[in-house]
């Protein structure tokens, strides 16, 4: 069963690979991107991701959705955190099982770079200087000029956030 969640819960690893897995499969994966101690040169101390969460679940389901269609296989889930995360926690998960190993990787590796393109979550990194700034990214189709209250009109997921 397609999972795809985004939401301010820690993300516990193993939950997301539970999620995944059969006696036909041959591949079990599981990607993590987690929040890094540095971006572009500069020393960073955290992160915080926003989103539009109605839309984000939804474009989340689709992505998940069409990995899953693409490798032949309904077992993958995807979890996507929000909020304030410090260094080394985990913001996005993927776990993708499959009857071979290839079909697995291309699935991951499609969500994710499908996440950076499309999904309306933005990052704002918290440099050691004190200093915060928000990561320019893609602008989705048919979004430029939405704004929420908060968020950044031009700013998507970034890549420090994705594992990139």
């Amino acid at each position: 069963m397609v999972y795809a969640s985004v939401g301010s819960e820690v993300i516990d690893p193993a939950e997301v690979l539970a999620r995944v897995g059969d006696d036909r499969d041959g591949a079990s994966i599981l990607f993590l991107g987690v929040v890094r101690d540095h971006a572009d040169g500069r020393p960073v101390r955290g992160m915080r991701y926003d989103s539009y969460a109605e839309m984000a679940q939804g474009v989340l389901a689709e992505i998940a959705g069409e990995a899953a269609e693409r490798a032949g296989t309904d077992r993958l889930a995807v979890v996507h955190r929000t909020g304030e995360l410090g260094i080394g926690e985990v913001s996005v998960a993927i776990a993708v099982s499959s009857p071979h190993r290839a079909e697995a990787y291309d699935a991951s590796r499609y969500v994710i770079e499908e996440i950076k393109k499309r999904l309306p979550v933005w990052k704002k990194e918290h440099y050691t200087d004190g200093a915060a700034e928000w990561v320019e990214g893609t602008v989705p189709p048919g979004t430029a000029g939405i704004s929420d209250g908060g968020t950044p009109e031009r700013s998507t997921p970034s890549a420090a956030a994705t594992g990139d």
